[in-house]
Formats: structure tokens, C-alpha cells, sequence
């Protein structure tokens, strides 16, 4: 019952789909108002969680429509009170590390992601498709801090579960292994040689796509691949890129792959 309820807060009722921008700010705020004066207990009830769940649709709202340190507030607000409370903090936490990450605190944005990362971890096992998400997301941050080395090495310790426990194809598995492209290629003291037989050590298909910086475009004609001991290869409408470091990527046009 709570769940139907609950949707009308973020879906569209007509198409299915997820509201938007400052469509969901709006929402959140008239989520959190509707709320708010429901008591602060732990959570064994209905009443108990739409509470924490208005708090939570309300730092999103703020954080889709990008403003980002009123959704700061909200979150450090939200995260104390389950704190206070002696509820689960990681859905929580994993929140506040996207907004510290969007307001360039990387240093937080990975410390926080690390915690979630622990706390899965402990809570649900190395398998779990929550641990292996935060897993990436560690990484992703690691990556962004330019410590590649420890982001590799992570991801070489969870790619082998993630393909395991969810399959070579499933989403998850696909971008923890475009992180670890990212890293090596990101990283200018990887190694450079490579020959053309060498066996992939990881591929990303056409399902993938590839965005030209220059031309403000998307291609879904990309393949991107990468070498135990070389670069990333990234064809694209029948031209060949090396991308030896993601300087060179860029001067070839290729900001990101987009998923």
C-alpha cells in the first residue's frame, strides 16, 4: 500500500516515467511538508518511514535540480536523525557522497563512499548487488582523486565477483569494467605496449556510446576495448582513436562514454 502511495511523489501517473528537475524539487518539498510532522522513532512502522523516505525524496529533488547545498542540508539533517534514531545511514550516505561530488569536496565524496562500501560489505556479503554497486562507486571516486592505483586495484578484486554473481552482461558489470578503463587510461604511468593480438582483458560493445566533445554528438557505432598491458582502442564510424591517456582521448574528441 505504501509503495503505490508513494509513487505519486516521483512518477508520472499518465507515462511511467520519472519526474524530472524542479518537478521533483517541487514534489519533494510538498512531499516533506505533507511529512513533517510525523514523530522521529525508529523505523518499524508505515508511519515511522515516510517520514525519512520525505526527507529523502526532498535532498533528491534539491540535488536533480542542482542545488546542490540545499541538498547538502538537507542530508547532513537527514543522516543525523537516523543516526539519532539508530537506523540504517547508508542509503543516506550514499546519497551525500553524489552531492559532495557535485560540489567538488571529492575528498568527502570518496570517504563517504568508502564507508557505504564497508558497510554493505559487512552487512550483506561481497555478492550482494549493493556492496558490488558501491564497490564501482568507490572506485569511480577513487578515480576522480586521480589514485588510480588503488582504484584498480579494487576493481580487479571485484570485476571477477560482479561477473560471477550478476553475469558478464548485466549493467553493473559493464560499467565497473568501464571504470577500470577509465582508470587505465587516466593514469599516464600505465603501461603503453601493446600488440594487436593481445587477448581484451576487458571489452564494452556497441551498446555503449561514445560522445564526440567537438561535435556535441552521440555515436552508438563506438567499441571500446583495453589490454592487460596497453591502451584503450575506441572505434567509431570506421575510424581508429588510441587513446594512450585521457589527454589524448580528448584531443581526438572523446570527452566520455555516456550511460
Amino acid at each position: 500500500a505504501l509503495n503505490n502511495a508513494w509513487s505519486r511523489w516521483h512518477k508520472c501517473r499518465l507515462c511511467g516515467q520519472d519526474y524530472q528537475g524542479e518537478v521533483t524539487c517541487a514534489l519533494g518539498w510538498a512531499c516533506w511538508k505533507t511529512y513533517l510532522g510525523r514523530p522521529e522513532t525508529v523505523l518499524e512502522s508505515e508511519t515511522d518511514t515516510v517520514r525519512c523516505l520525505a526527507m529523502t525524496l526532498l535532498g533528491n529533488g534539491l540535488l536533480d535540480a542542482r542545488h546542490h547545498e540545499a541538498a547538502l542540508s538537507v542530508q547532513e539533517a537527514e543522516l543525523s536523525m537516523l543516526r539519532r534514531i539508530g537506523a540504517s545511514v547508508l542509503i543516506v550516505q550514499a546519497n551525500l557522497a553524489m552531492t559532495y561530488q557535485q560540489l567538488g569536496r571529492l575528498e568527502d565524496a570518496s570517504r563517504m563512499q568508502r564507508d557505504v562500501y564497508s558497510g554493505w560489505l559487512k552487512l550483506h556479503g561481497k555478492e550482494d548487488h549493493r556492496t558490488l554497486r558501491a564497490a564501482n562507486n568507490y572506485a569511480a571516486s577513487l578515480r576522480d582523486l586521480e589514485r588510480f592505483t588503488e582504484a584498480k586495484a579494487l576493481l580487479r578484486k571485484t570485476i571477477p565477483v560482479t561477473r560471477r554473481a550478476l553475469g558478464e552482461n548485466e549493467e553493473a558489470t559493464l560499467r565497473m569494467r568501464w571504470c577500470f578503463a577509465r582508470a587505465l587510461y587516466g593514469d599516464d604511468d600505465a603501461t603503453l605496449e601493446y600488440s594487436d593480438d593481445a587477448e581484451p582483458y576487458v571489452s564494452v560493445d556497441s551498446s555503449w556510446q561514445v560522445h564526440d566533445k567537438a561535435l556535441r554528438s552521440r555515436s552508438t557505432t563506438g567499441m571500446i576495448f583495453f589490454w592487460k598491458n596497453g591502451p584503450i582502442s575506441v572505434r567509431s564510424i570506421g575510424q581508429k582513436f588510441q587513446a594512450i591517456t585521457s589527454t589524448d582521448a580528448e584531443s581526438h574528441g572523446i570527452a566520455s562514454a555516456m550511460y
